[in-house]
């Protein structure tokens, strides 16, 4: 298997922090800590930033400092960060969870999508939508909205509507030439009709006419379905990541 080129993953990764915008950040030795009050494992991780960061210490200090915060040591290992990293979480009973493909795919040729509505910026409307649709409760849809809120690149915010209703979402952000796509979601009475690919166009096509050139996205290994799709869009996997969560879980 060849090894994904350090210099990309990096590249990679900085866009997706930029893209999913902690509420706090902290740097330790190579290492960012990621803290969102506890919303998502992405956005409250530990996650190497320098190739090959060396982790001799840094479990520790991690555990401090979420336990200080009420949140349990996430670790989300990218080929960045070092295989004694992955070893000593093993060994300290860190399970392995979620394994996840960044996939790349080029631009051209995405074409827009009858009825998606592409915004620039979140609506009341479409921050409520996705929530809902990803089934996102109170307090913690505050918190998504805060965060996409922060995203600090320019953005797309996708609506799909279908009989008057808005039933998929998506978002993408633009850094860099490289587009980011996240979040496609469709509400469940509604999927597996084409409209998650349409989204995904959608965003992609917006993308190009904002001056990328490519785009990427993460999307978890057991989401067979979704995999499929991306690959008929074009997108190839670059590298993997995962986590290590404590046993009794994130």
């Amino acid at each position: 298997m060849t090894l994904p080129d350090p210099t990309t993953v990096r590249a990679l990764e900085e866009r997706s922090f930029n893209a999913w915008p902690a509420r706090q950040t902290v740097l330790f030795d190579g290492w960012l800590f990621r803290l969102s009050g506890g919303y998502t494992k992405r956005a409250n991780s530990v996650n190497a930033v320098q190739p090959g960061a060396s982790f001799e210490g840094v479990r520790r200090a991690a555990e401090a400092f979420y336990g200080r915060h009420g949140l349990p040591a996430v670790f989300r290992l990218s080929p960045l960060a070092p295989p004694e990293a992955d070893r000593e979480l093993a060994q300290a009973g860190y399970a392995f969870f979620d394994p996840t493909q960044v996939a790349c795919a080029s631009l051209a040729g995405a074409a827009p999508q009858p009825g998606v509505r592409i915004d620039t910026a979140p609506s009341a409307a479409w921050l409520e939508g996705i929530a809902t649709a990803q089934g996102v409760a109170p307090p913690q849809d505050q918190l998504h909205h805060a965060m996409v809120r922060a995203i600090a690149w320019p953005a797309a915010f996708a609506t799909l509507h279908a009989e008057g209703e808005a039933i998929g979402f998506g978002l993408a952000v633009l850094e860099r030439g490289a587009l980011g796509c996240y979040d496609i979601v469709v509400s469940p009475d509604h999927r597996g009709r084409g409209h998650g690919r349409a989204l995904t166009q959608a965003l992609m096509h917006w993308g190009g006419e904002a001056g990328a050139t490519w785009a990427y996205l993460q999307v978890r290994e057991q989401n067979e379905a979704a995999r499929r799709l991306y690959a008929t869009l074009g997108f190839e996997d670059r590298y993997r990541y995962h986590y290590r969560v404590p046993a009794d879980g994130p």
